[in-house]
């Protein structure tokens, strides 16, 4: 999945239907684990209430990021059908249908709904992260730059806003504003809220990396590691880290570890690369070409059609 799609998931503070009292799920579940089992307990007590199957939907679009399992998205899928068939048109739904259309890349049909969206709730400042999303995975980038900027315009300082406004940054080349605009993102995200805040601290060292200062970028995806164990971005980026600082063998060690929790076949190339470098050559035959198969399977789902 392209980093973008991982914004539109930050959003959770933003959002009435993603409010969760989340004291009497399991202590060992991930916050979206927490928010599927809190979302069930709500449908369980009211079946007939639209309400709690679009936070079910919207938690297993949270999980999918969490383990980039894209067959979370088929299950808020099912879950969003039945909110729709209680409520027709119910505005939360019709969000989180926008959102399952960017977790599928299906970018074109996003940006449409978007717009009608946009037409009918011309102030929703999610509305217009689905609008900056859409546009930037579309190559609009002015239009995703005025998109963003109503987010912050609408309601400045907020946590979509500013994760949005730091991807554009580096898109232009601005780095440096982008990684003060995560800083300032991962300050405002709720200690609670572990997947986030590792997320954030992971693009942080992407930045980091990218200018050259690697060691800051392990220091910050340790952290994420702390913060959420195994997290998959974060163990992809230690793995670049490693690359640059010519330890291979460690960048395999981090790469499996990436694969064995997230499968893509995108992960099993960055494998095959590392395993190649660290002079491992049969093995990295042998990943290039489980990868080729892979990606030829992958690329009839429909989260890889533009």
């Amino acid at each position: 999945m392209k980093r973008i799609l991982a914004l539109f998931l930050l959003i959770a503070s933003t959002l009435t239907i993603a409010e969760t009292n989340n004291t009497s799920a399991s202590a060992d579940l991930s916050p979206a684990g927490r928010s599927i089992a809190e979302a069930r307990k709500a449908i369980e007590k009211k079946p007939t209430q639209y309400s709690g199957y679009n936070l079910l939907a919207m938690a297993l679009a949270r999980r999918a990021r969490e383990t980039s399992d894209v067959g979370f998205y088929a299950q808020a899928e099912d879950a969003l059908k039945r909110s729709l068939d209680l409520a027709p048109g119910n505005l939360d739904g019709e969000k989180i249908h926008v959102w399952l259309l960017l977790g599928r890349h299906e970018f074109a049909a996003a940006l449409d709904a978007a717009k009608a969206l946009n037409k009918r709730v011309p102030d929703d400042v999610l509305i217009y992260g689905f609008l900056t999303d859409a546009n930037a995975e579309l190559g609009n980038y002015k239009e995703a730059e005025r998109a963003a900027q109503w987010m912050l315009d609408l309601r400045p300082g907020n946590l979509p806003g500013v994760t949005r406004a730091a991807y554009l940054r580096e898109l232009f080349g601005d780095v440096d504003g982008a990684l003060e605009l995560m800083d300032m993102a991962y300050q405002s995200t709720p200690p609670t809220e572990t997947e986030d805040r590792a997320w954030i601290l992971t693009q942080m060292g992407h930045l980091l990396i990218i200018s050259g200062k690697t060691d800051k970028a392990e220091k910050l995806l340790q952290q994420a590691l702390a913060l959420f164990p195994g997290y998959h971005y974060a163990l992809g980026n230690l793995a670049k880290v490693r690359i640059q600082q010519k330890r291979y063998d460690q960048a395999v060690d981090l790469l499996q570890q990436r694969y064995k929790a997230a499968p893509p076949a995108e992960n099993l190339y960055d494998l095959a690369e590392a395993l190649e470098w660290a002079g491992r050559r049969e093995a990295a035959a042998k990943a290039f070409a489980e990868f080729e198969t892979k990606s030829l399977l992958e690329s009839v789902r429909a989260d890889n059609k533009r």
